[in-house]
This record gives C-alpha cells, sequence and structure tokens, in this order.
C-alpha cells in the first residue's frame, strides 16, 4: 500500500497492537520491531527487555526526566558536550542518548559526585592493550555484564566500555557460528546467553566482522 494509505488506516491503533516505545509527549511515535513483526504474524507478543540498563536508548525527554530537567536544558547540555554529543544514536530520525552516557554526565556535572568509572572527557584506567581481556574476563564470568559494571570494575568511560562490549560479544557469537555453522546470528547470541538488549549489537557486529550479513 501507498505510505498515504498506511498513514490514514493507521494500523498502530488496531486491538491488541503493541504500544509505542516513544517517551510521553514525543512528536515521533516508535514501536520495537519485534514486538510488531510478531503482532502481524499472528504471533504472542514478545515482552520488552527491562528497563534501566545503561544500553537504554533514551529520547530528549527521557533524558532530561533522568537529569530532572527541561528538555530544552538536556538539548542545550548535550550540544555543549562533545563527549555526549557524539554518543548520540539516531533511530528513525529520532535522536538517543544511552542511559549510561546520561547517566555518566548527571553525576559528572558541576556540584556532583564523581561518576563512577571515569567522568567524561578523562582517560581512562586500564591500558588499551590489557582492555579486551579484562573485559572478556568479566563477560566468561558474566554474559550478560552491563556496560555500567565493566565502567565501575576497570575505570573506564561509558564510551570504551560499551565499545569492548559489542566488539568482544561480536566477536564470539562468529566464533560460535564458525563452530556451528548451523547457527543464524540470533541464535548464537542466544545461546551464547547475551540479554536481547543487547544483541542486535552483538549480531551487527558480528555481521561486519565476518564482512556479510548471517541468518537471522
Amino acid at each position: 500500500m501507498s505510505f498515504g494509505t498506511f498513514r490514514n488506516r493507521k494500523l498502530y491503533a488496531a486491538p491488541g497492537h503493541p504500544a509505542p516505545i516513544s517517551s510521553a509527549g514525543a512528536r515521533v511515535l516508535l514501536w520495537d520491531a519485534e514486538q510488531t513483526d510478531a503482532f502481524h504474524a499472528g504471533r504472542p507478543v514478545p515482552a520488552l527487555a527491562p528497563a534501566g540498563d545503561g544500553e537504554d536508548l533514551l529520547d530528549r525527554n527521557e533524558a532530561a526526566a533522568e537529569l530532572g530537567v527541561a528538555p530544552r536544558s538536556w538539548d542545550s547540555y548535550q550540544r555543549a558536550t562533545p563527549d555526549v554529543a557524539a554518543q548520540g544514536v539516531v533511530v528513525a530520525g529520532v535522536e538517543h542518548w544511552p542511559r549510561g552516557v546520561v547517566v555518566a554526565f548527571k553525576q559528572a556535572r558541576p556540584g556532583r559526585q564523581a561518576a563512577t568509572g571515569r567522568p567524561l572527557g578523562s582517560g581512562d584506567a586500564v591500558p588499551r592493550a590489557e582492555l579486551s581481556a579484562r573485559v572478556d574476563a568479566l563477560l566468561q564470568t558474566d554474559p550478560a555484564v552491563t556496560t555500567a559494571q565493566v565502567m565501575a570494575g576497570l575505570g573506564v568511560s561509558y564510551s570504551t566500555a560499551q565499545k569492548a562490549l559489542v566488539r568482544l560479544r561480536g566477536t564470539r557469537v562468529a566464533e560460535l557460528m564458525k563452530a556451528d555453522p548451523r547457527l543464524s546470528v540470533d541464535e548464537a547470541a542466544a545461546r551464547l546467553g547475551y540479554p536481547p538488549a543487547v544483541r542486535r549489537g552483538a549480531v551487527a557486529e558480528a555481521e561486519r566482522q565476518a564482512g556479510h550479513p548471517g541468518r537471522r
């Protein structure tokens, strides 16, 4: 159907359709892809991953609420802080920021207690040569280890912790698929014990390392 027909029919208003995951008052409504796909395929709609992880993406309203300020204030803060602005993620035309970035900014603001891990813009406590091995050890202990836990345990910034986790999880997915070619990337991520909130990043990294999209 044409986009105009799609928009006019408002399929998202059908009984039982999953609720938007956008913040209250958001100008652009967004829905979870897995929930929407399941609904239109007639399958049970899966539950959303629990909120609160450092990987959660927050829009400007949610980021402002995390800080206890107005959305306009958050707009000013993130534009004036290159480390924060650089970690923005655009989803369907809407800018978001990882919760861990927002929390680290909140804790590092002047007059606030220092952030867990390293304050935004500061160096990391763990040398780059040792980082992969240290993060890999944390993943072996707990496949669901969060970015915030890596920050606290190793004294590194949010960006450093997040990139290391995504890279290592992707490597493990790729290695498991190589050992068992019958597995899809999603199946490999699930078998490794990665929670739904971080699987997409691990899957995308595994596909990047393989040089082509894997089987879903």
